[in-house]
């Protein structure tokens, strides 16, 4: 290992839930990380999705429709 900062740096993360991937230089290039902690994480994406989704429908000014007629019409699309 080269300097004390490295040396911390190595430390911190071996000891913590996430790892690093990195290239022949050294270079950080991806992380790795609890499955458990990935899963958290798509699912408060998949909500946060739905929530701008939401914002967007309610400050566009569109008219509301039943959620059986949009089903109807996205599937009527899918043919």
């Amino acid at each position: 290992m080269g300097t004390e900062a490295e040396a911390r740096e190595y430390e911190r993360t071996r000891t913590a839930k996430e790892g690093y991937v990195v290239n022949e230089k050294g270079k950080r290039i991806g992380i790795l990380i609890d499955l458990n902690e990935y899963h958290k994480m798509l699912e408060e994406l998949e909500e946060l999705e739905s929530i701008r989704a939401y914002d967007e429908a309610k400050t566009s000014g569109s008219e509301a429709i039943p959620f059986e007629t949009a089903v109807e019409e996205i599937e009527r699309e899918r043919e």
